[in-house]
C-alpha cells in the first residue's frame, strides 16, 4: 500500500490531521458538498449499526419500544419550554417557506425531539395505567456547526439515539435515568473499550430544560474530554407546559415526570482517537462488524487448491462458531497490500493461510492491537481465536484505563490548575464553591469546564480553585471537544 493510500501523519505529532486521514482512508466517511455534513460510507455505517444493534437489544429487553417522530417542529412548541428554547436557538435551522409560499409559522428542523414528542405524550397519557411510557428513537438531528467541523465529532447533522419516557413519580424517573446510564456505560466500556468518568453535570452544564443531567466523560490522547452520552431527569419542566397529566390511583390528576437520554455517532470519534495508531483504525472485537479477515497466501500457485480447501474449512468453522468473518480472496491484490488495507481498517484479527500452514495443519494469526503473530493448530482454531479476540478487547480497555487514570491530576490553587490545563491537559480534580460565576470565569479564561461532579461526594481538600472561598464540591474539569 502506497503512502498516498496509507496514513502519512503520526498520531502523536498531529492528531487532527491523523484523525482526518484515518476516517477518510479507512473509508468510514466522505465529505459532502455542504459544509458540516458528511457521507457515512458502508464501513462506517456498519460500525454504527453494531453500536445500534447492541443498544437497541438492551433497550427492548427492558421494555422500551422504538418509534419515529416528525423532523419539523413548530416554533410555538419550542417556545412552550422557555429555557429549552433559549438554549437551542443559536443552533436551530428554520424552514420558512413551502415552495414559494411563506409559512404562517416557522418550523424548526429538530435539534432534539423533546417538544414534538411531549406534544404527542400529552394525548397518549391519560391514566396511571398508561405509565411508564418508554419510547426510543433512532434518527438524525441538525444543529448549526458552521465554524469548526470534524467527522463524527462535530457535524451539523448527526445520527443518534434519543429516548423519551414518562413516569408517575420522580423516583421512577430517577431509576430510569440511572438504568439508561448503566446501559450506556456497558456499551462504551464493554463494547467500545473506552473507559469513562460518570457523574452529574453542574447547573451551568446540564441539558437545557432538565432538572438534572448525568453524564459519561472520556479523555482523548490530546488531553481533551469527550462527552460520550447523557441521561436527564426532566422533572415536570416539560409535562407542565405540554399538559402531560395522568389520573392516579387516588382519582386525582397529577403532572407526570419525564426523562430523555441519548448517544450519538460521537462514540465513533472516541473509538478512533483512543485506540487508533499510525497504521490506522483499531476496532475492538466486541463492536467490530468484521472480527476476522482471512487472507490466502499463494506462492506461484504452489498448492493453491490445498490452500483454498483449507480456507473454505476455516471460514465455515469460524462462521458456524458465530464469529464475524470476511474472506479476502481478491486475486488482483497481493497479500501485503491486503495486510495493509485491513490494518488500516482496524480488523481485530487476521488469519493467514499459506503452503506451510497447510503442511503443518495450522493457521497463522496476527492481532491488530499489537501486531503479534502466532501459529495455531487446526484443532485449537475456535478456542484460540476466541481467546485472542478477548485478549485484544481486554488489552485495549486496560491500556485506555491506564491512560485515563494518568490523565487525572489534582490542583489545590488556580495557578496550578491553569498550568495543568494549559500544559498537560486531561482532567483536573479541583474544589469548587458551587458558583456559576467561577465556572464562567474559568471557561472564559482557559476554556475548561466542569465535565462531571461525582455521584459519590468526594471530600473537599482545598478552597474553591477560582475564588478562594470555602468549597462545596469536588469537580473534574477539562477542556473538551
Amino acid at each position: 500500500m502506497s503512502k498516498e493510500i496509507g496514513i502519512t501523519t503520526k498520531k502523536t505529532e498531529d492528531l487532527s490531521e491523523w484523525y482526518t486521514q484515518v476516517v477518510t482512508k479507512a473509508e468510514l466517511v466522505d465529505y459532502s458538498p455542504v459544509k458540516g455534513f458528511i457521507v457515512l460510507r458502508p464501513y462506517g455505517y456498519s460500525i454504527w449499526e453494531s453500536i445500534k444493534e447492541y443498544l437497541d437489544s438492551r433497550l427492548k429487553a427492558s421494555g422500551h419500544s422504538n418509534a419515529y417522530f416528525p423532523l419539523l417542529i413548530p416554533e410555538s412548541f419550542l417556545k412552550k419550554e422557555a429555557e429549552h428554547f433559549t438554549g437551542f436557538t443559536p443552533e436551530v435551522f428554520w424552514v420558512t417557506h413551502a415552495g414559494e409560499n411563506k409559512l404562517s409559522e416557522r418550523l424548526a428542523i429538530r435539534p432534539t425531539s423533546e417538544t414534538i414528542i411531549n406534544d404527542a405524550y400529552s394525548k397518549w397519557v391519560r391514566s396511571w395505567r398508561d405509565l411508564p411510557l418508554l419510547i426510543n428513537v433512532w434518527n438524525s438531528v441538525l444543529r448549526a456547526e458552521i465554524t469548526a467541523t470534524r467527522p463524527f465529532l462535530r457535524t451539523t447533522e448527526f445520527l443518534w439515539q434519543e429516548g423519551h419516557t414518562v413516569h408517575a413519580t420522580k423516583e421512577d424517573a430517577d431509576q430510569e435515568v440511572m438504568m439508561i446510564l448503566g446501559f450506556y456505560r456497558d456499551l462504551i466500556e464493554q463494547q467500545l473499550a473506552v473507559p469513562v468518568l460518570t457523574g452529574y453535570k453542574s447547573e451551568r452544564e446540564k441539558f437545557v430544560g432538565a432538572m438534572y443531567t448525568t453524564t459519561l466523560e472520556a479523555m482523548m490522547p490530546d488531553g481533551r474530554a469527550i462527552q460520550m452520552g447523557t441521561s436527564h431527569n426532566l422533572g415536570q419542566n416539560f409535562s407542565k407546559p405540554f399538559e402531560i397529566k395522568y389520573l392516579g390511583k387516588d382519582e386525582q390528576s397529577h403532572y407526570a415526570w419525564t426523562t430523555s437520554w441519548g448517544v450519538s455517532w460521537r462514540l465513533l470519534s472516541a473509538l478512533i482517537m483512543l485506540h487508533g495508531d499510525d497504521r490506522g483504525l483499531v476496532v475492538p472485537p466486541q463492536i467490530a462488524p468484521i472480527q476476522i479477515v482471512i487472507v490466502p497466501i499463494h506462492f506461484k500457485d504452489r498448492n493453491k487448491q490445498g490452500i483454498n480447501e483449507k480456507i473454505s474449512d476455516v471460514t465455515e468453522t469460524l462462521k458456524n462458531s458465530s464469529f464475524r468473518v470476511h474472506l479476502d480472496d481478491r486475486e488482483q491484490y497481493t497479500p501485503g497490500w491486503k495486510f495493509n488495507e485491513w490494518e488500516l481498517k482496524g480488523i481485530p484479527l487476521r488469519i493467514e493461510v499459506g503452503p506451510r500452514d497447510v503442511e503443518r495443519k495450522q493457521v497463522t494469526i496476527v492481532r491488530r492491537n499489537d501486531l503479534q503473530k502466532l501459529s495455531i493448530n487446526d484443532h485449537e482454531l475456535v478456542q484460540e481465536v476466541r481467546r485472542n479476540l478477548q485478549l485484544i478487547q481486554n488489552g485495549l480497555f486496560e491500556r485506555a484505563s491506564a491512560a485515563l487514570k494518568s490523565s487525572i491530576r489534582k490542583a489545590d490553587n488556580y495557578e496550578e490548575f491553569k498550568r495543568i490545563i494549559e500544559t498537560d491537559g486531561g482532567f483536573v480534580r479541583a474544589c469548587w464553591c458551587g458558583s456559576s460565576d467561577c465556572e464562567d470565569a474559568i471557561k472564559a479564561e482557559i476554556g475548561a469546564t466542569i465535565r462531571t461532579l461525582p455521584f459519590q461526594d468526594e471530600a473537599t481538600f482545598a478552597a474553591c480553585v477560582k475564588c478562594g472561598k470555602p468549597s462545596k464540591a469536588v469537580g473534574y474539569f477539562a477542556r473538551s471537544y
